[in-house]
């Protein structure tokens, strides 16, 4: 089976997404030292804090324990080779976009989790009322890309993807 012909705009949305997602948490540790901070407000609804999370998406499945961590990395090393699979022979421009930003998000988490036992999450929105308040799960920019390549391959699959219908003479 040949490659196929999206897989370099794939792999360069792999890259990009690995590099920002590092050179961003690398700066909010290392520059901003977040963990040193309370919270940074950007705007009324979104603050910068700092917030380890030692499980899956939205804090789910909690793994403290070294054993629990590499679980979580063989499981997310497996996905990406999934993903990696799925690209290589990825039929339209979208979908290697797509998962090119899945994977590049999975392994910015994945190697948080090598470098320090844990994700590094930083963004929480929030919104409050007199009366009533609400809270996001603090999320980080691998998270971003993930959502948006998962999102992009339902708008592939549901609206997207339809083929056009030929003119018949």
């Amino acid at each position: 089976m040949t490659a196929s012909p999206y897989l370099r705009l794939g792999l360069m949305a792999v890259i990009a997404t690995l590099a920002v997602d590092q050179a961003f948490k690398v700066f909010m540790l290392q520059v901003v030292d977040i963990e040193a901070r309370q919270s940074i407000t950007v705007a009324p609804v979104l603050d910068l804090v700092m917030a380890w999370n030692y499980g899956v998406s939205f804090g789910l499945f909690q793994q403290e324990s070294q054993w629990g961590q590499w679980a979580l990395i063989a499981f997310k090393a497996g996905a990406v080779a999934v993903i990696a699979w799925w690209l290589y022979r990825a039929e339209s421009w979208l979908t290697a976009l797509s998962l090119g930003l899945i994977a590049g998000g999975a392994l910015g988490n994945g190697l948080d989790r090598l470098f320090y036992g844990a994700v590094a999450d930083f963004f929480a929105f929030h919104i409050t009322t007199a009366t009533w308040q609400f809270r996001w799960y603090i999320f980080n920019l691998a998270d971003v890309a993930i959502v948006a390549g998962v999102g992009l391959l339902l708008y592939e699959s549901l609206i997207g993807g339809r083929p056009h219908a030929s003119k018949s003479a």
